[in-house]
């Protein structure tokens, strides 16, 4: 029996996902410009795209959780080779206020030891930043365990911190078992696995709880953690591609049709469009047009029927593609 509102029974149309706005103690009480949103209670630090409580915002599933539809049409979204069915990325916005905690995030297997999915290893694009705006991405090298024991108990663990400045344009990989902090001064647009876990290293005297040995248990010494050039290819720039994500910018020209932008190489898989800026639209035969409001996304499904992304005023176009590990690139 096909979808409701599909035109076969392969077929799922894209469709845009509402925002879910996250209190942070960290976060901003006034989102403006770049959402509508002033704070009603506590401050708001993460602006959660594709949370697995948001909910699809158009079209004939409107109204269900992402993670109600991932489980109800898994193959339709997701596409050959996905090797579960769930939603495999968390994209977000960081809106940081204050410090966040020195924290570092397990990779899968740590994170399967202890009755979770997965792992979490996430990227920042900096979409702003102010003069001297910094995070913290991985340990100085010659970084002991001793030595961040020694900086956790004593209050110094920044000491031990690799600083990097943060221009607006630059992405930051941050792989799992990095120890790392976001610092305020910029906006940042993450690219995650679709994973919540975070042990605590340091939290600058905040009543939150602390995961110290569990920490140290993820943390590695040294990483792949660091600034990523971009790659400017004919028809796009690519921001980053490693296993679970595939980020880049795409030129929209007026109109771009939905087969210029994958690779064209390999076979279809979930995406995303976020508006960086601007506005778009996304129409096709067989769906109701989709407005794409700035700082708006619209799920790519692998079974998408063809459509035409149209720019309706300074789009910036970013797109995120679901890397599977281990698939050849």
């Amino acid at each position: 029996m096909a979808l409701s509102g599909q035109s076969s029974v392969n077929e799922l149309a894209p469709f845009r996902v509402e925002p879910m706005f996250v209190e942070r103690v960290w976060g901003s009480h006034d989102l403006r410009p770049w959402y509508d949103r002033v704070a009603q209670a506590g401050p708001i630090g993460e602006v959660w795209l594709t949370g697995d409580e948001c909910k699809v915002a158009t079209g004939p599933h409107a109204g269900k959780t992402l993670a109600g539809l991932f489980a109800e049409v898994p193959a339709a979204l997701l596409g050959a080779g996905a090797p579960a069915p769930q939603s495999p990325l968390l994209i977000k916005m960081i809106f940081a206020q204050q410090k966040l905690s020195v924290q570092v995030h397990p990779d899968d297997k740590l994170a399967q030891k202890y009755g979770q999915p997965r792992g979490k290893t996430e990227c920042w694009y900096a979409l702003a930043a102010e003069p001297g705006a910094e995070v913290a991405a991985g340990l100085k090298p010659g970084v002991t365990f001793d030595q961040i024991k020694a900086g956790i108990h004593d209050g110094t663990l920044e000491q031990s911190l690799d600083m990097l400045p943060v221009s607006a344009g630059d992405m930051i990989f941050v792989d799992a078992g990095t120890v790392h902090a976001i610092w305020p001064g910029s906006i940042l647009l993450e690219t995650q696995q679709n994973c919540d876990l975070t042990y605590r290293m340091y939290d600058y005297g905040r009543p939150r709880e602390l995961h110290i040995e569990k920490s140290l248990e993820a943390t590695r010494l040294k990483t792949r953690a660091g600034k990523v050039p971009a790659k400017k290819l004919a028809d796009r720039t690519v921001l980053l591609d490693v296993e679970y994500f595939r980020i880049e910018r795409i030129p929209v020209n007026g109109s771009r049709a939905s087969e210029t932008l994958g690779d064209g190489k390999s076979s279809p898989e979930l995406s995303y469009l976020f508006a960086a800026a601007g506005q778009g639209r996304i129409s096709g035969p067989g769906f109701e047009a989709i407005d794409l409001p700035a700082r708006g996304i619209i799920a790519v499904p692998a079974a998408s029927p063809a459509f035409a992304v149209e720019d309706r005023g300074g789009l910036d176009l970013i797109r995120i593609q679901t890397n599977w590990p281990g698939k050849s690139k």
